[in-house]
Order: structure tokens, then sequence, then C-alpha cells
């Protein structure tokens, strides 16, 4: 199936597709899975057990399946199958009964569709290598699909009830999967399907990168920004109703924030060449810094619009502009490895240690809560700028 008569432009709607399929899941997933858990029966600690593991498998499971999909070559083929068994897990989850049951499923289901993610992303990358596409106009595809599947999700539940949200899941899971078939079949650098007999990647190959202060400099940069947003995504919305927002003025805060996300990801390849990735993660930790450094002191909502568009550089820029680094700094066939390392190092540890740690501080200082957030921008500045300073990027490794 084609798309378009050129590679390029094939190229990126098929990675364009992949990206909203697996944010419309995303979508659903995120706001309203732990709502079914609850129509389950499930306590409320219960919830959480199930909630977290998957999160900790991920920071095993996720590097593990990339450096397979990078040793085979064929990580169109790794899609598949993860997508694949994220959707046996969902349909075993819909019948399932019982805390066990249903946490076993669970896991089996997120980390299976969440390992897409990395593998996917190195696909993309590969065609800004390869073919001069422009990866941020291919990913804006996902946070798009990310409104529209959290408002349509939204309405299904309040017209059907919590009932329809694992059947949601299911169909998101079958599209995700349809998109992974479709996903381009060949390396995007040669032009033609990736052939197996090529030497194989070996895991001391991979340390060598991993474990490169240059790797791991700009992993604490990128990942304690990202991480940063853990009390924002944690007890924003708790913070927000506790000062007598409602829940419409809430909406409206949380899209504001994903469409200057989008708007980010649309126009970052024109800046892309003037600032470099590290250049747009410098950007989102000095923004970051003055984002939760306002919203510790509870700001009226006037202020709160502007501070919300903030969320396109505390989060559009860093994720864009990391993707960007390790496509300039890792060797093609270890990038979707080195993407997986990054994801287990920010998503699962980062964020997951962040969490615990906003968790610990709102109770008792509440909404001044977010200076250790801004804290974490400092550091991830500062993380940065080391970056730049040691490992600075030649202008030939550039995207």
């Amino acid at each position: 199936m084609s798309f378009s008569t050129t590679p390029a432009r094939d190229f990126s709607l098929r990675l364009s597709l992949f990206f909203a399929a697996l944010f419309v899941l995303c979508g659903v997933q995120l706001p309203f899975f732990p709502v079914w858990l609850d129509w389950c029966g499930l306590s409320p600690a219960e919830i959480g057990v199930v909630t977290a593991a998957p999160l900790f498998l991920r920071i095993v499971i996720g590097p593990v399946a990339a450096f397979l999909a990078d040793r085979s070559g064929d990580r169109r083929q790794a899609i598949i199958i993860a997508a694949g068994c994220g959707l046996l897990a969902v349909l075993a989850l819909s019948q399932s009964y019982g805390f066990l049951l249903i946490a076993l499923f669970t896991a089996a289901f997120v980390v299976g569709s969440q390992t897409c993610l990395p593998i996917g992303e190195a696909v993309a990358l590969s065609g800004v290598r390869g073919l001069g596409v422009d990866y941020g106009r291919m990913r804006l595809w996902g946070s798009l699909a990310f409104i529209a599947a959290t408002f349509a999700g939204g309405t299904l539940v309040g017209t059907v009830g919590a009932s329809s949200i694992i059947w949601m899941l299911v169909i998101c899971s079958g599209g995700l999967l349809v998109s992974a078939w479709l996903l381009p079949a060949g390396d995007a650098n040669e032009g033609r399907p990736i052939t197996p007999g090529r030497r194989l990647l070996t895991p001391r190959e991979v340390a060598r990168v991993a474990g490169s202060g240059k790797f791991l400099l700009f992993v604490a940069a990128a990942g304690l920004v990202q991480a940063s947003h853990a009390v924002f995504y944690a007890f924003g919305v708790l913070h927000w109703q506790a000062q007598g927002l409602s829940s419409t003025t809430i909406g409206v805060l949380w899209s504001l924030g994903v469409v200057a996300e989008i708007l980010l990801f649309y126009s970052a390849g024109r800046f892309m060449t003037h600032i470099g990735p590290m250049g747009f993660i410098m950007a989102g930790a000095a923004t970051a810094v003055v984002r939760w450094g306002l919203m510790a002191f509870d700001p009226p909502l006037a202020l709160l619009f502007p501070l919300q568009v903030l969320h396109g550089l505390t989060f559009g820029a860093t994720h864009i502009g990391a993707m960007h680094h390790i496509h300039a700094i890792v060797p093609q066939e270890q990038a979707g490895t080195a993407q997986a390392l990054f994801a287990a190092a920010t998503g699962g540890i980062g964020m997951g240690a962040a969490t615990l740690l906003a968790g610990m501080l709102y109770g008792p200082f509440g909404g001044l809560s977010y200076l250790a957030m801004m804290v974490m921008g400092v550091i991830g500045l500062v993380a940065a700028v080391c970056t730049v300073r040691f490992y600075p990027t030649h202008k030939t490794d550039r995207p």
C-alpha cells in the first residue's frame, strides 16, 4: 500500500498514522483505565499496584525488546509483535476477574503497547536521517490524537458507563496493530529492505554507548526536565480543584498545554539547525525553572493560561530535543535500544522517583512542592550546559 508517489511523503504519512494510533490508545488508557479498574471492584491500593507495576517492568523489558529489534534489523516486525501482544493481552483482560488476573494482563497490555513507542521513534528518526522528513510534524499527530481520544472517551464513558472503557482499549489496540503493519518495511537510510545478514549488534556495543559520559549527561539533562512535571501530573488537577477552579476551566488549561506542544512540534524543524537539539533541551530546562517557580505560589487564573502555554517548551522542546540528540550521537543500528534506554531512565526511573517525591511533599506543603520541581529544572539545565560544554555535537552530526 502506498500513500504517496514520493518516498519521503509516504514515510511521513505512515509514521504519522502510527503515532496517531498509539496516542489514541494512550488518550483512552491514561485518564480512564483507573476508572475501569474501580468499576471492576479493585480497591485504591490494588489500583495503585496494577497501574504502577508495568512502569517498573518497562525498565527492563523495553530496552531488551528494542535491543532485539536493533539486533535483528527489522524494527517493523518488532513493533508488530509488541502491538499484537498488547492486543491479545487486552482481549484477555476484558474477560478477567479478580486482582491477580487483572494485574497480570494489565502488565502485559501496557508493556506490549508502550514498547512500540521507543522502537517507533527510532524508525521515525531513520527517516529524518535518510529522507529528510520532519520528525515534529509526524509526532504532532500523536498529540492531536491524544486530545481527540480524551474528549471522545470522556463523552462515551459519560453516556455508556465505565464498562465501555475496556472495549475502547480493545478497538484502539487493534488500530495500533494495523498501523504497525503499515509501517515502512525497509531502512529509510538505504531505501531498501533491511537484510538480516548484516553484522549483529552486540550488548558490549550498546553498553559502550549507554555508559558513555555524553549519553549519561544528556539523559540527566532531559530526564530531570521531564521528571519535573511530576507534581503537575499527579496533583495539578487536585490542586486547581482545591483552589476552586471548575472542571471546564481545568480542561481548557490542560488542552492549552497540549495545543502549545502541537505548535512546537509543527514549527521545531525550522529552528533545529540554528539552535540544535541541546538548545531545545536547555530552553525546556530554563522554562521549567520559571514555570514551576511561579506555580509554587498559586498564581491567579489569568497567569495560569500563559504558564500552561509554557508546556510547549517544558515538555515539547525537551522531548523533541532529546529525540534529535539521540539521532545525532547514537549510531543508527543502536537507535532503538538507545531510545528504549532513554525512555526507561526518564519515564520509568526518573518519573517514578519524582512522583514518589511529589507524593511525599504535596501533603505537607501543597503547591510549594513545585519548588522541588523547579530545583530539578535547575539541575537539568546545569546538566544540559555541561553536555554542550564537555561533549559538543559537531555540525556534521546534526539531524
